[in-house]
């Protein structure tokens, strides 16, 4: 790799290990109750929201800011998620993914499948 890449490289490496890392922190800084409910949903978030780098990134620190913010103002969490944690998940997971849960990349293929043989 010459240079220039490789420092590409190493930036697009270290730059969403740095966000986590300060995501995590900021996770800490939390009420544990506040705390607790985020590694909630960002638990739901890993297993059942497909990754996608710097949307992933703006999808967590999005997180964290809006229980830093219920925090600050002593919002109880069930104003914030609800009575159903998981629509809440899915709604808030919804406005980083283009078009709900399937993968864009998923999406194209069937697309690109189908056009292919439908022809």
């Amino acid at each position: 790799m010459t240079g220039i890449a490789m420092g590409g490289f190493v930036a697009r490496v270290i730059g969403p290990k740095r966000r986590w890392r300060q995501y995590k922190a900021r996770v800490r800084q939390l009420p544990p109750n506040y705390r607790t409910a985020v590694e909630a949903i960002e638990r739901h978030l890993m297993h059942f929201v497909p990754a996608d780098g710097d949307s992933d990134a703006s999808r967590f620190e999005n997180l964290a800011a809006l229980f830093e913010q219920a925090a600050a103002n002593r919002t109880p969490i069930r104003a914030i998620v609800g009575h159903d944690p998981v629509k809440f998940a899915e709604e808030f997971a919804g406005a980083y993914c283009d078009g709900g849960y399937a993968p864009a990349r998923a999406r194209k293929q069937l697309t690109e499948a189908i056009a292919h043989v439908a022809v």
